[in-house]
């Protein structure tokens, strides 16, 4: 098996800006991504509040540029999916579809997955007119009728951004108000080809081969209706990717990872970094501050382990 000082699972901020500190710091650095680059962060079309880009940036640009800064002095990657962590000693070993290695610290870094929305048809028509990336998919809606569920800061930014490419966009919202900040708020509002749903769930996607209509249902009144639409984007939260450490590591009751403020979690040698753990604000500037700090603490533990 092969050897490593630090193992970081995952490969979005927090993950590259650990792997970039840590292989800095002349650790032997491995990363392991089992999609692409980037996380949740590489779905984003634009990034405006992330300090030294005062025009904003795109998100894959963004983690792009991290990733190429961390394999300077380094640091090394590895596309599979993790299994597990075993403890065996002082080493603990990373299970993966490609192997096992073995480090003296890692750090698990594997961010959160779009949740479910659970309505009938979500699943059947999934990328047949069912999406959780405008970023991705908003170029094949160009003139169409799309739908985005939530009132967050992602559904809003999101349904602002399928504006440019759809010929109207309905933004569906369980509540009267939204949860988005009042500056994506205040644009939302003020786009012309944006509609908001106050008090609406989805009831049903339906289609044949494709994604046709959609059932809806006022929360307030009760009253049940249809609307005619060609895709939907799914923004209703986050589900963190936990699974693969359940039962090793303390988790709170959605699954997060509990962590104090340097990182560590309740097991020695083993630190959680950005979305996948349990924290108050998600964002990437949060998440590359968490990599840095987990690095930073997991050099100070091989100092202690080895000295």
């Amino acid at each position: 098996m092969e050897r490593y000082d630090v193992i970081i699972i995952g490969a979005g901020p927090a993950g590259l800006s650990a792997a970039l500190y840590s292989a800095r710091s002349k650790l032997s650095t491995l990363y392991i991504e089992k999609l692409s680059t980037g996380g949740q962060a590489a779905t984003t079309d634009e990034i405006e509040n992330y300090p030294g880009f005062a025009h904003g940036i795109s998100g894959p640009e963004l983690t792009a540029q991290m990733e190429e800064q961390a394999k300077r002095f380094g640091a090394k990657k590895l596309l599979a999916e993790v299994k597990g962590i075993e403890l065996s000693g002082a080493d603990r070993i990373v299970k993966t579809t490609k192997g096992d290695f073995i480090a003296k610290v890692v750090i698990i870094a594997s961010g959160a997955a779009p949740k479910l929305l659970g309505c009938p048809g979500e699943l059947e028509f999934r990328a047949r007119g069912v999406s959780y990336c405008a970023t991705c998919d908003a170029a094949f809606y160009e003139g169409a009728n799309v739908m985005v569920v939530g009132g967050g800061d992602s559904a809003v930014e999101e349904a602002c951004y399928l504006t440019k490419f759809a010929n109207k966009v309905t933004l569906v919202h369980r509540r009267d108000t939204l949860r988005a900040t009042k500056v994506l708020q205040e644009r939302a509002f003020a786009n012309e080809k944006l509609e908001i749903l106050w008090n609406t769930v989805v009831e049903e996607i339906i289609g044949t081969d494709v994604v046709e209509k959609v059932r809806l249902k006022n929360v307030v009144t009760a009253e049940v209706f249809e609307r005619e639409i060609d895709g939907i984007f799914i923004y209703v939260g986050l589900k963190p990717n936990t699974e693969f450490v359940k039962g090793l590591v303390n988790m709170d009751e959605q699954g997060y990872i509990i962590t104090d403020e340097n990182m560590r979690t309740n097991i020695p040698g083993i630190y959680a970094a950005g979305d996948v753990r349990q924290k108050l604000l998600r964002q990437v500037v949060t998440a590359a501050a968490d990599g840095a700090i987990a690095a930073y603490h997991a050099e100070k533990y091989i100092e202690e382990c080895t000295g």
